[in-house]
């Protein structure tokens, strides 16, 4: 399991623990009362267990706090919401996946995309596209639709140029040189980041390997307005919404570019990779 989730889960099972301790009763008492085994209270204490939604009713009603179990439940959706496994989302191909976030994308008005290794999507080539899906669906061995899927990917990236979106990006150094494909692919991929810096509603920002920087890497992650982040898993994808998690990553995500350079030092970084590429 995810360990964004499985904190998610254990800090919830730390609300319930306050709870049963503001009420002065034993995991044992609290058990005994719910008819349930005593392991039980322990195991979603700690987060070792998933509770049902009449389970969190009972417990706050045990606890003389039945006004905390809607907030709890509310909760709980949020993180089983939040995690779905690749292997069954993406069980009829990768074509479905790309559709489902549409609405994300046509609702946001500012989205942030940090990649610490790859290009974002919505700056991929076809071709770039088409490599990077193969191994994962070589992992989860999931059917190989990428002659839909690519074209439901590139379908997206019109939101790069509709409506008055800004998009803001933030790529490692690494991610240029993280080969995809072979080197022609690599090239075309460059030659398309460079194009789209030149876009008036988007910003590239590049952190150089070699620089001070104000926060360390982190996972890829898309963030859409401060309502919701995306971030992909090898095993799932989760999404966040709760607020202060969502203030955590616009915090990172305000780091990260603060860390990156633009404009012609970005360039610069993208033009001397280039270079390599073409000697190798």
């Amino acid at each position: 399991m995810s360990s964004q989730v499985q904190q998610a889960r254990e800090a919830l099972g730390a609300r319930l623990r306050e709870l049963r301790r503001d009420a002065r009763l034993t995991g044992r008492a609290l058990a005994q009362a719910a008819g349930w085994h005593p392991a039980k209270v322990s195991r979603l204490e700690h987060g070792k267990q998933s509770p049902s939604e009449d389970d969190l009713r009972e417990w706050c009603r045990l606890c003389g706090a039945p006004d905390e179990a809607a907030d709890l439940i509310a909760t709980h959706r949020n993180i089983e919401a939040a995690y779905l496994e690749w292997k069954q989302q993406l069980r009829t191909g990768l074509r479905v996946r790309q559709k489902a976030s549409y609405p994300l994308y046509e609702k946001a008005s500012v989205i942030r995309a940090y990649e610490p290794a790859l290009i974002p999507g919505l700056l991929q080539t076809a071709a770039y596209a088409h490599a990077i899906m193969g191994p994962y669906i070589e992992v989860l061995q999931i059917p190989d639709d990428r002659e839909h899927a690519v074209p439901a990917r590139m379908e997206r990236q019109r939101v790069l140029y509709e409506g008055d979106r800004r998009f803001l990006f933030v790529l490692e150094e690494a991610a240029l040189r993280t080969l995809v494909g072979d080197t022609e692919v690599m090239l075309g991929q460059l030659d398309r980041v460079l194009a789209v810096m030149s876009l008036p509603r988007v910003s590239v920002g590049i952190v150089p390997a070699l620089r001070e920087r104000r926060i360390w890497p982190a996972e890829g992650f898309l963030m859409f307005d401060r309502t919701a982040i995306q971030i992909e898993t090898i095993s799932a994808q989760l999404t966040v919404t709760q607020p202060r998690e969502i203030a955590l990553y616009a915090e990172t995500f305000e780091r990260l570019q603060r860390s990156a350079v633009y404009g012609e030092q970005a360039r610069k970084l993208i033009a001397a990779t280039i270079e390599e590429l073409r000697a190798i």
